[in-house]
């Protein structure tokens, strides 16, 4: 007798998930041979089949178990699933399996090919759940029903093992529809769809993403959080943070039932030592386990699907899926406690004589073994440091004894230079202190190329902390002392002393300086500071005026970065940001955008504190395109980062300019009067960040009604900058003078301080300063061309200039539906009922106003920073309120409500 269910497609799908994306690519594979769908448990395999099938005409389905490895019942289920499939055709090879009237498989399908042979409808055989058959007379008879079966079939096999049916042959030929666990894990769309059917109360779209990523996709661990959530043990994302840790009962009893059950006790040993591994070959895999098979036992333990993953083509390093090693290291502990140390440090030496110094490191920490650990951070720690593991060095060093630090001059400096990289200055000087009076006591005395590593580091903080006097001196010091084999100080002490010409103005002395840096460091193989001596190149060069050299100097830099892995450290995120602020002076805004957030993402595992510069560049970008609603946004992230951190003035003048500039757009006069009650005063202007706070304080005074006072700073500080050669300063301080003397009626010399402007512009492709000052320049420049008082490339600068201006003015009428225009318009007497009596959000009539100005659906969710789907509620939102049906009609409707407001 024949179970009916094994041969019935699984109907219960009501719950199940539509994944267009996989039943498209389904789709394409109706004329191939053998269809595979093969990962392991819980990734949906069946369902998808099920879905798939829904709608074929001549399908067979045929549900295995571990009763069907006897042949002639396997033979008999098969030929009943084809006999539904082609409505009875069968019926001499179906009496046959019946009354178990053959020999061997091969003799079974051969009389149904036969009887069959004249079949031509395309028809579907599904086996699901093939990983349950081991018997090799199975095998062989389906490579013989493969190799023979009429050219209108097709096998769907769905298993979570690669079949062994001459997998390889058939896809060299082509004759293979395979998909895995890389298309069978859900996306972050479809993770976001199957919360909203299982939760009553929807998820933002980042959650879902985070739960999608931290369970890598895999349905069943979906399933257990939205089951979680729904009985109110958790929240959905408490759920993905347990079910890492694996503290979800329901996800270890699921693993131990469905996949540890059936592996053998040799291979659950290899599986529970390997899993203190991130990432195993088969070396590592031997010295873990003490075999000599590592590699053979990894391919299978992936043909068996085991959750084991190969990360190369060549097939020689492996993972298991995240979840699953939570769940063996818990397997472990329970029933091999204590072994997880002994592991951790095999590991260590393993991946140390590998060459993988970090992975070493991380074993290190998790052995738990000082000795070990101190020693490996003797040998590789500076190699680290260089390499940008930084995070990872001081939590090595954290564990550390403190006698044991302090006994080490070597490692009180890389400790000291964590500190210093994470701009915790105070903390280098206490900890080279406590080290040099702790070697005192004890009759060790630092040696004097020890000390002058650590005078050196002391320079550095001494630059940092805007003190260059104290800083050359030191820098000078330390170079007078230290032994030629100390590269890494050595490279550092002439670093500082390039910066200290930086900043005391002396540019010319600066560059050649920062050079034979970038020399040293490539030469000793310090490859993060040659690329702060290419960063403080392009700085050099921005302030000579020399942008397009600056941004050439940059291209090197990114080469540096990509040619050394250098994308993670925070230098990185330095140099995007310099590249942000040169694409932004030339008013190519997209791409600073684009610069400013790539470093926002190389900063997303650090502080928040470090995001100040590039959030203040998405001030400036809003300000340009006229988005004062994005930039009061962006510029409150930034005024709650200056809240939570001291920060070198170059950062604050940063923020105070496009706090300045807000309020000047706004007309907020008690602002800036605040402002200027406690802004400080530089004490020199030999730099550009002096420079820039000094402008700071002019634009200031200049707002607050004082133009005399405001006339005779930018006075002084242009007399500076020229004496200096701070082009890109006096470029700016020219472009404010003429703003000023506009505002106090004194055309002429507003006429001589743009024309120099201009001029110096033509050096450094300033744009969006001058777009900064408003209509007040645009008027004169237009005097300036109807005049012929322009030479040919100032002319061309000038039009280019009046261009953007245009622009700008006219997105910043038409995509600034502030709260005050808001309230105005809804009081307003002639503004349409509907407007009134459905009003809009403040979001939706900034989106309004964006669809006005141009903006398509994308480019309003970058505006707006949000998701493009929330746009396009906002957008759904709004057309249903004002009674408009298309895009054309909001222009029109937004058009006449600025128009009725008089703009």
């Amino acid at each position: 007798m024949l179970i009916p269910s094994k041969l019935n497609r699984p109907s219960r799908l009501h719950q199940a998930l539509l994944r267009p994306r996989l039943l498209a690519l389904l789709d394409q594979a109706g004329h191939y041979p053998l269809i595979l769908l093969h990962c392991p448990a819980g990734y949906g395999k069946t369902t998808l089949a099920a879905q798939w099938t829904a709608d074929h005409e001549h399908l067979g389905w045929y549900s295995l178990d571990e009763s069907d490895n006897e042949p002639q019942r396997f033979g008999h289920y098969l030929i009943a699933a084809l006999a539904q499939a082609t409505g009875g055709s069968c019926p001499k090879t179906l009496a046959m399996a019946e009354k178990r009237q053959f020999s061997t498989l091969n003799t079974l399908f051969g009389q149904l090919f036969e009887e069959l042979a004249g079949w031509q409808p395309p028809t579907l055989l599904v086996l699901d759940d093939y990983h349950l058959l081991r018997e090799e007379q199975i095998h062989e008879g389906l490579r013989f029903f493969l190799r023979h079966m009429p050219e209108s079939f097709s096998l769907l096999v769905v298993s979570r093992t690669q079949p062994p049916l001459g997998i390889a042959n058939l896809r060299v030929r082509e004759q293979l529809f395979e998909i895995d666990s890389r298309q069978l894990a859900f996306n972050h769309q479809e993770t976001g769809q199957f919360f909203q059917q299982r939760l009553a109360l929807p998820l933002a779209e980042a959650d879902t993403a985070q739960l999608c990523d931290d369970v890598e996709g895999w349905a069943t661990a979906l399933q257990l959080i939205a089951l979680s959530s729904r009985q109110g043990h958790l929240e959905p994302r408490q759920s993905a943070k347990r079910l890492a840790g694996l503290n979800q009962a329901h996800l270890r009893d699921y693993l131990a039932e469905e996949v540890l059950a059936r592996v053998e006790p040799s291979t659950l040993d290899f599986l529970l030592r390997c899993s203190v591994l991130r990432s195993l070959n088969a070396d590592l895999a031997n010295r873990l386990t003490a075999r000599e098979d590592g590699q053979s036992v990894l391919e299978n333990l992936e043909r068996q699907g085991l959750f084991t993953q190969r990360l190369d083509a060549e097939g020689i390093w492996f993972r298991f899926h995240p979840l699953f090693t939570q769940f063996l290291v818990h397997q472990r502990e329970r029933e091999q406690p204590g072994l997880g140390p002994q592991l951790h440090g095999l590991a260590a030496r393993a991946w140390l004589e590998q060459g993988f110094p970090v992975e070493a490191l991380y074993h290190c920490l998790a052995a738990n073994d000082p000795a070990q650990l101190q020693q490996l951070l003797l040998a590789q720690g500076w190699s680290l440091f260089h390499g940008g593991e930084l995070r990872l060095l001081e939590q090595s060093l954290g564990q550390l004894p403190e006698a044991c630090l302090l006994r080490s001059p070597d490692l009180v400096l890389l400790r000291a230079w964590l500190a210093q990289s994470r701009h915790r200055y105070p903390e280098v000087e206490l900890q080279l202190g406590r080290a040099e009076r702790a070697m005192a006591t004890e009759g060790l005395p630092l040696a004097p190329g020890d000390r002058a590593e650590f005078q050196a580091l002391r320079a550095q903080v001494a630059i940092n902390a805007g003190q260059p006097h104290q800083a050359l001196a030191l820098a000078e010091e330390a170079l007078a002392r230290l032994p030629a084999d100390r590269s890494h100080s050595r490279v550092v002490a002439t670093t500082v002393t390039g910066e200290v010409y930086h900043c005391l103005g002396q540019l010319t002395r600066a560059l050649p300086v920062m050079q034979q840096c970038e020399a040293m460091a490539r030469r000793y193989g310090i490859y993060h500071q040659a690329l702060w001596a290419l960063l403080q190149q392009s700085e050099i060069l921005l302030a000579q005026g020399y942008l397009q050299a600056a941004f050439e100097i940059q291209d090197r830099a990114f080469e540096l970065v990509q040619e050394q892995h250098l994308g993670q450290i925070p230098l990185h995120e330095f140099l995007l940001y310099l590249r942000s602020r040169v694409l932004w002076s030339w008013h190519r805004l997209d791409e600073a955008e684009s610069a400013a957030r790539r470093g926002l993402e190389v900063l997303e595992d650090l502080s928040p504190q470090r995001q100040l510069k590039c959030k203040t560049m998405l001030v400036k970008i809003s300000l340009v395109r006229g988005d004062l609603d994005n930039a009061r946004v962006h510029l409150q992230h930034c005024e709650q980062l200056l809240q939570e951190d001291h920060f070198h003035m170059d950062w604050v003048a940063s923020v105070d300019q496009t706090r300045l500039l807000l309020w000047q757009l706004t007309g907020d006069e008690a602002a800036l009067r605040r402002w200027l009650a406690g802004a400080r005063t530089p004490e020199g202007d030999a730099n550009h960040f002096q420079q820039a706070q000094w402008r700071n304080l002019a634009r200031a005074q200049m707002l607050a009604g004082d133009p005399d006072t405001a006339l005779a700073i930018l006075g002084q500080r242009s007399d500076s900058a020229r004496r200096l050669q701070l082009v890109s300063d006096l470029n700016r301080n020219l472009i404010l003078q003429a703003h000023l003397h506009l505002r106090r009626g004194e055309p002429c010399p507003a006429r001589q301080c743009l024309l120099e402007a201009l001029t110096l512009a033509n050096r450094t492709g300033f744009v969006s300063h001058f777009i900064l000052e408003g209509e007040a320049l645009g008027q004169l420049l237009r005097q300036l061309v109807q005049e012929h008082a322009l030479d040919e490339l100032s002319l061309h600068r000038a039009q280019r200039l009046l261009k953007e201006l245009n622009q700008h003015q006219h997105r910043h009428r038409s995509a600034h539906f502030d709260e005050a225009l808001v309230e105005k318009l809804l009081t307003h007497p002639q503004v349409p009922e509907l407007v009134r009596t459905s009003p809009l959000t403040q979001r939706e009539w900034q989106v309004l106003g964006l669809i006005y100005a141009g903006y398509s659906n994308e480019q309003i969710a970058a505006e707006l920073d949000v998701a493009a789907t929330t746009i396009k509620t906002h957008i759904r939102n709004l057309y249903q309120k004002l009674g408009i049906n298309h895009r054309q009609e909001a222009i029109a409707q937004a058009k006449s409500l600025l128009e009725l407001m008089g703009y």
